[in-house]
């Protein structure tokens, strides 16, 4: 495992302080009032950039997006292209220069620099569909399904046959039976008959005679052909139906005329992303260990993520990330193939970097206390389109070269909102743990903050995934608590992405000890430095959020006056079997419930273990069908709490599964969360 510390990578702070804005706070009427940007889109040719721009409707509980383009320099103000209210998502460019976008199943087209765009409709399964032409357009290429012959059923009598079709209800005998969001039971992905096998086929421009070129009896993704539409790369899993692998890809090519090598045989990885250089003589991928590498190998920590390249004719791969301590995504070649540009996290920070195919130093490209998002380039990647992300203002459109210079904001989507709303100030925050590990965090000041002012309650606010990071995004929810009084600490724990490999596995096998230590020291470091009443500090989070809130109120009792869990797991060994991840207990607990240590493990880590101990005030937020971590784990620990006569409340959102979605449950959400805050936080005569 590399060693290399994140605080080498992480940029200068921002001075601590509080926003010294004008306007009025934030209220939760304004919830509709924010829009959301994004979805960028840079033109082949670098003039233009196409965005999406969404506005939140109370009265349908849904949303209307538009999309937008504005010209890359700025020269002229942007412009709506699509229909108002109607919904248009995805947008992308064709090879014509028209800008197209997708609105209930169908896609439109229209030219950007139309004073009055006129719109056409395009046929859906163009770009982005699963034809490929070759770079030449002399080639196509296209995955298609190759069906099976049909199993037909028999019934012994026709008193069989008529029981059988009275039945209501459900009957499945395969390992993948639910998955979270999805309808029950999910189907059989190991029938042939269900999900037939997928090979390539190509034939001439213009020629119907298809050739089938490959005869895995996998289903490949990924398709690509090379510059001179001799050859063709793609990924697939060769354990796809083995119900009781989680799988991973390989880097395959196949020639025109059939001939198909296997350019991966490592089966400890996971590959992705394949895609051949500007010369066609390498493949670029990512690689990760495979879940079922970890499992058998019993390791201590989830492996590293990496770049890597090899020749598209065969041989030994190239791995140009082993000194790069994060995680790389959105791989690309430049179009001259020098280098090799890829998106990563370090801290609270998103940032481009690139590097060299030849090997060398990762170089980072932007800079900044920021995240981007959505990056998207021109065809001679010269220059680029994104999002910038700010903790105390809503993601704006952006432009830059492909160094990141020359950068220009094209978006004032949110300026009305910020000129007249006194968005609170957020500061980063950094501290040792118990273990003397660095951790960074973020505070955001209650609205109108005086020094003199307090003392104030504290809310702590965890991310879920664990390996996931709070950062520089805006995020409506601590906004609005601190607009009603609150301090807002988030925590970047043991497990968060961006601080290196050590870091993000530093909670393996004992999930909430070193993460919950980090909290804690976080908590203690502002106490000591910010007008804060200790008597009045909750905590709060969803997913991993809602464990570790869990995790916190039952071995820091005395510590904490309010809880809300959302979707949080309290009984490891209930949540193996009833969940639609089994995974994380077979790699981060160290085997499954019948095996002793990690039995041991899940009974230990559980919080229902310790529930007696709790003494906060806890209202449960769940939904109804969330399969990722079900109802029944905040079942569990709601009775568990009544039973020890702890205030305990349940809130349950119907058909709901673990991402509690729709303005009406969010505000819902928001309204309920702040009114049991305020009941415990603060005092009833202040």
């Amino acid at each position: 495992m590399r060693k290399r510390s994140w605080l080498g990578l992480v940029f200068i702070a921002v001075a601590s302080g509080v926003s010294g804005a004008q306007g009025r706070p934030l209220t939760i009427e304004d919830y509709y009032r924010l829009k959301t940007v994004g979805a960028p889109q840079m033109s082949p040719d670098g003039k233009w950039v196409a965005y999406t721009v969404g506005t939140r409707i109370e009265a349908t509980n849904g949303d209307s997006v538009e999309v937008w383009v504005a010209t890359a320099d700025a020269s002229s103000a942007p412009k709506r292209v699509s229909a108002a209210g109607s919904n248009a998502t995805v947008p992308q460019w064709m090879d014509d220069g028209r800008l197209s976008w997708a609105v209930n199943g169908r896609r439109w087209a229209a030219s950007p620099a139309a004073a009055t765009p006129a719109l056409v409709e395009v046929p859906v399964g163009g770009r982005g569909s699963r034809m490929l032409p070759s770079s030449d357009g002399k080639w196509m290429a296209v995955l298609r399904e190759t069906p099976v012959i049909k199993r037909v059923r028999t019934f012994a009598s026709d008193f069989e046959r008529r029981h059988d079709e009275r039945f209501r209800g459900v009957q499945f005998d395969w390992l993948d039976f639910q998955r979270d969001g999805a309808a029950f039971p999910v189907p059989n992905r190991t029938d042939p008959e269900l999900f037939p096998p997928t090979e390539v086929f190509v034939a001439a421009a213009g020629d119907s005679s298809w050739r089938q070129i490959t005869r895995l009896g996998l289903r490949p993704s990924g398709t690509e052909w090379n510059r001179d539409a001799s050859l063709i790369v793609f990924t697939a899993d060769s354990a796809y139906r083995d119900e009781r692998k989680y799988g991973g890809d390989d880097v395959y090519t196949a020639t025109r005329d059939g001939k198909v090598t296997r350019l991966t045989p490592n089966d400890d990885f996971d590959y992705n992303a394949a895609r051949f250089s500007p010369d066609g003589k390498w493949i670029l991928y990512t690689r990760g260990m495979s879940t079922d590498a970890v499992i058998a190998k019993r390791m201590d920590n989830g492996g590293p993520t990496d770049i890597g390249v090899i020749p598209a004719g065969g041989g030994a791969e190239r791995i140009l990330t082993l000194d790069w301590d994060y995680l790389p995504t959105n791989v690309q070649w430049s179009q001259d193939g020098k280098h090799i540009y890829f998106s990563g996290g370090v801290g609270g920070a998103t940032h481009l970097f690139r590097v060299s195919p030849n090997g060398g130093a990762v170089e980072p490209v932007t800079k900044g206390e920021r995240r981007f998002g959505g990056l998207s380039f021109d065809k001679a990647m010269s220059r680029m389109a994104y999002t910038v992300g700010l903790r105390e203002t809503p993601a704006e459109v952006y432009v830059a070269n492909i160094d990141g210079s020359g950068e220009r904001k094209l978006t004032n989507v949110h300026d009305g909102f910020t000129r007249e709303i006194a968005l609170s100030k957020s500061d980063r925050v950094q501290f040792t743990s118990k273990d003397g590990t660095p951790v960074e965090g973020f505070m955001t000041y209650p609205t109108g903050f005086r020094r003199d002012g307090g003392p104030y309650p504290l809310v702590v606010l965890n991310h879920g995934g664990p390996h996931a990071a709070d950062g520089y995004t805006f995020d409506f929810k601590p906004q609005y608590l601190a607009a009603n009084g609150y301090f807002v600490l988030q925590v970047n724990f043991r497990s968060s992405t961006g601080y290196g490999e050590k870091f993000l596995w530093g909670t393996w096998g004992a999930w909430g000890d070193k993460d919950g230590e980090d909290v804690m020291a976080g908590v203690d470091h502002v106490l000591a430095r910010q007008p804060i009443d200790r008597r009045r500090v909750a905590t709060m989070g969803h997913s991993y959020g809602g464990f570790m809130t869990n995790w916190l109120i039952t071995q820091y009792p005395d510590r904490f006056a309010a809880a809300i869990p959302g979707a949080g797991i309290v009984n490891w060994l209930s949540d193996y079997g009833t969940a639609d991840i089994a995974r994380t207990k077979e790699t981060e607990f160290y085997g499954t419930p019948w095996e002793e240590r990690a039995r041991n493990i899940m009974v230990r880590q559980s919080p229902l273990t310790y529930a007696d101990r709790v003494r906060a005030p806890t209202l449960f937020i769940h939904g109804e069908v969330d399969q990722r971590v079900p109802y029944s784990e905040a079942e569990q620990m709601y009775v568990a709490l009544k039973k020890n006569g702890v205030p305990t409340k349940m809130i349950q959102y119907q058909g709901m599964p673990h991402s509690i979605s729709g303005s009406w449950n969010i505000v819902h959400r928001l309204l309920n969360e702040r009114q049991w805050l305020d009941t415990y936080l603060k005092p009833a005569n202040p």
